[in-house]
């Protein structure tokens, strides 16, 4: 295990619930060892070092191949290469899985790099070319989270409850094309990754300290990069600071500004309308080119899609000191552990818009509450993503030649078959409101009313 951060510890004593494995072959990696203890009183190795270009292979391959078995990379670290680490796993035969698609140390702040090369589009494309490249083969996992990951699962699940619910006629797509002309068939014109998270701390956040219910480092990391969405063919309007790409599937548009700091109007069944950060994920990109209608290679068909992320109270109020300080990143970090925790929900769903139900948002309404009687050392979010990884590596044990592969591409029932029982009450929930809703009325706007599913009506302008 590569990183031994909030996610790293929850998802550790998983692995000991859903494993067989030989002890001695378990180490962890990670350049702070504060938590050294957890590690080694499990009796597991810890080896206190940070993975970098110059040291990655003579650190990892001899404790991914020594002794009996296929080895198991679980990748859940910052500032390490993705590609890098998944090409060596599958060149020494060994699983691997992530939950991003990480670079190296310096990307995300490399003021001599252009937006583009800063885009989670341009990190997706470098795993999209190596697998063409090298197509089959050792199985490896990417972005395999709760998002990215588990929510693609979601929208599967979502678009059968729809079509059945709409009587549309159809047979379970086993196919990417497939399921692409189901979700055109049914009338989707968008998905929001829509989450509200409720979770309050025991004590107020001080000053100059970046709270967070998961990784900051990770957080503050992406809402650095430019707003990013799959970008839908319904779309009439896109703003001035809009970009698109010239290379790749095509998929996407990004803006001209920070994704902590751009923000969508959308849905979450608890508190209703709500205002999300549309943070890049790779997810926005993935699930909108999964579902991409081609015909004589010119998409006909795809839905808008994008991340609408309303983050704990604290993690917003971290958000608007650091822009608020013209983008000075405070000097301390720190992740609300369980403990910390007074009560609250993370509801991590899909909100699948334009169909003749209108909206339909499905998902996970996780309580701090049932997560501390669920597993250790995590909150909320962190359940959601470790047990989301949980799923991962048991498809890839039983999938371990299925090459490079995004959680779009995975079987969807059987993943949540396995994290389910992790992630609180999943339902589903229809509602009427749209973004032309909830509007106070007392000032002009530039709106399109003939279609309220527009991004023209979603983006907060």
């Amino acid at each position: 295990m590569i990183g031994f951060g909030s996610i790293g510890k929850g998802t550790l004593p998983l692995i000991e619930r859903h494993f067989r494995f030989d002890p001695a072959r378990v180490t962890v990696i990670d350049p702070v060892d504060d938590a050294r203890a957890l590690v080694e009183e499990r009796g597991y190795a810890f080896r206190k070092v940070a993975i970098t270009p110059d040291n990655y292979r003579e650190v990892l391959a001899p404790l991914l191949t020594e002794g009996a078995g296929q080895g198991f990379c679980v990748n859940l670290s910052v500032d390490t290469s993705s590609l890098d680490l998944m090409k060596l796993c599958r060149e020494l035969g060994v699983l691997y899985i992530d939950t991003v698609v990480e670079p190296w140390l310096g990307f995300y702040f490399d003021d001599s790099a252009g937006p583009e090369a800063r885009t989670n589009y341009a990190l997706r494309e470098t795993v999209r070319r190596e697998k063409k490249k090298t197509p089959g083969g050792t199985t490896a996992v990417s972005c395999c989270g709760a998002n990215p990951g588990m929510v693609s699962w979601f929208v599967k699940q979502a678009l059968v409850d729809i079509a059945r619910d709409t009587g549309t006629a159809f047979e379970e797509p086993t196919t990417r094309k497939g399921w692409a002309k189901l979700m055109r068939k049914v009338g989707v014109k968008g998905i929001h990754i829509a989450e509200r998270d409720t979770q309050r701390a025991r004590a107020p956040k001080p000053m100059n300290v970046f709270w967070n219910t998961w990784s900051v480092e990770g957080f503050v990391s992406e809402g650095f990069q430019p707003s990013e969405l799959g970008w839908g063919t319904h779309e009439k309007w896109a703003p001035k600071n809009a970009r698109k790409h010239k290379k790749g599937c095509k998929a996407a548009i990004y803006l001209l500004q920070p994704g902590a700091n751009t923000r969508v109007r959308s849905w979450c069944p608890t508190p209703g309308a709500q205002y999300g950060f549309l943070v890049t994920h790779n997810e926005s990109i993935s699930i909108a080119d999964y579902f991409t209608v081609k015909k004589n290679k010119k998409a006909v068909y795809r839905p808008t899609c994008h991340y609408a992320y309303h983050p704990a109270n604290d993690a917003v109020l971290s958000l608007h000191e650091l822009f608020g300080a013209a983008g000075k990143v405070q000097p301390e970090f720190h992740v609300l552990e369980e403990d910390e925790i007074l009560d609250g929900v993370d509801e991590l769903g899909v909100l699948l818009y334009g169909h003749a139900r209108n909206a339909y948002w499905y998902g996970s309404q996780l309580s701090i509450e049932e997560t501390r009687e669920l597993a250790p050392y995590q909150n909320a979010t962190g359940l959601q993503v470790s047990s989301a990884v949980i799923a991962g590596m048991v498809w890839a044990l039983e999938n371990p030649e299925a090459g490079i592969v995004e959680t779009d591409e995975m079987d969807y029932r059987r993943c949540l078959e396995i994290q389910k029982p992790y992630l609180g009450p999943v339902k589903g929930y229809y509602t009427d409101w749209t973004p032309l809703a909830d509007r106070p009325g007392l000032f002009p706007e530039d709106l399109d009313e003939s279609d309220p599913w527009q991004f023209r009506n979603i983006l907060v302008r």
